[in-house]
């Protein structure tokens, strides 16, 4: 299928289409009256309103996509789910904000482990928000539960003689190991989410990989707090860079695991952005039903959901958001077509920029990742709030 779709590409853009005297922009204006467009809290959910289709109508996504269940303290998949949240992207703010209750772990991309001659310091303080955190916390509190704050953190422009003294002394873990903890506390969070391991995998023995990560997760332990370690996924025809090996090593100390099941294919790949037989694939490598303590281990795996899409162009393109993927699905005046081995959907349209094939998460899509991530035993790592469209949030 994955071959299939990459030659219906170069075919859409290889054909010369006739230039017409009335523009695509034009032909919206005069055919397509003004859509009454629903935001906000409604009585019904995406269920009751029957908007889950294999091939949604663009009309219903315009229409709908910003109207969600006004019970927004209802759930649907009680296993874990983790949210990313991103200083570029404020939307995800509000996100947290109104839909808190769906969510049992908050991350936001704040911190960066630097170093500045021998002294390491943690940058991005800067952007820590206080009040919107006490915000959250106090909108989730209802009985025993409340949300999570874990930040994300990564080591930022560190040389190899950085990485060298890092991974062999101990001392010098140490350091950041403190550093971490006392900011944490600081600020009242509950543990970090490492973002570390793609970095070094394939390059230094896993050994010094798994003395890095162990050291951090049970300094933090006696701090109590926790680590959250983001892992790449498997995939076809490259280094496996994360193995079953390796959670055995891990799981018991490490909290969770943020599992990147996104960015399948690329600009020179085009096609879905997370297909979910690859999905199913690259947790039962991790965790496969055989092993010991398949329970357990994959009560810790967070599968990844991204929020984003990507938008194919003859120049290439990249990825996109929501209002992105709105503006031009107000280009196509039917249903989205439906890749059934990838479980996701695309359109292909032509605007006055050129001619686009669009692949982004649908109620459908996304629906049918939580079934599997409910059939597994695992939770959702979200990437990230502010991307998406608001009545994905009813489905959680």
């Amino acid at each position: 299928m994955q071959a299939f779709i990459v030659l219906k590409f170069i075919i859409l853009f290889v054909v010369t289409f006739a230039e017409c005297t009335i523009s695509p922009g034009d032909r919206i204006k005069k055919n397509r009256k003004e859509l009454k467009v629903l935001t906000g809290p409604q009585s019904d959910n995406v269920f009751d309103r029957n908007l889950i289709e294999e091939e949604p109508s663009s009309k219903d996504i315009l229409v709908h996509n910003a109207a969600y269940y006004k019970d927004v303290s209802t759930r649907n998949f009680n296993n874990t789910v983790l949210g990313y949240v991103t200083p570029w992207n404020s939307h995800g703010y509000d996100i947290a904000k109104v839909f808190g209750k769906k969510f049992d772990i908050i991350s936001p991309v704040w911190f960066q482990i630097i170093k500045k001659g021998d002294l390491y310091e943690l940058a991005g303080k800067h952007d820590i928000d206080s009040s919107w955190v006490r915000d959250v916390r106090r909108k989730k509190k209802s009985g025993n539960s409340s949300i999570k704050f874990f930040p994300r953190l990564l080591f930022d422009k560190f040389t190899e003689r950085d990485i060298s003294l890092l991974l062999s002394l101990e001392k010098e873990r140490r350091i950041v190991n403190e550093l971490i903890a006392n900011t944490c506390k600081e600020h009242d969070f509950d543990g970090i989410v490492l973002e570390l391991w793609s970095q070094l995998a394939g390059r230094v023995d896993d050994q010094f990989i798994y003395k890095i990560v162990l050291d951090m997760a049970k300094y933090l332990k006696t701090k109590n707090l926790n680590l959250i370690l983001v892992i790449p996924p498997f995939r076809e025809k490259l280094p496996n860079l994360f193995q079953e090996k390796h959670l055995d090593q891990l799981y018991q100390d490490v909290y969770a695991f943020s599992l990147m099941t996104y960015d399948y294919s690329s600009v020179q790949r085009p096609g879905a952005n997370s297909p979910l037989p690859w999905i199913r694939a690259a947790i039962e490598k991790i965790a496969p039903n055989s092993c010991r303590d398949v329970n357990y281990k994959r009560h810790k795996i967070l599968l990844g959901l991204n929020m984003y899409g990507n938008d194919f162009t003859p120049d290439g393109g990249g990825p996109i958001v929501g209002n992105q993927y709105l503006n031009l699905l107000k280009y196509l005046k039917k249903r989205l077509s439906y890749d059934e081995n990838a479980v996701e959907n695309f359109f292909e349209v032509r605007t006055p920029s050129g001619r686009h094939y669009v692949f982004y998460p649908t109620l459908h899509s996304i629906n049918e990742r939580i079934k599997l991530a409910q059939e597994l035993g695992v939770g959702i790592s979200i990437w990230e709030l502010g991307q998406g469209l608001d009545y994905f949030y009813d489905l959680l």
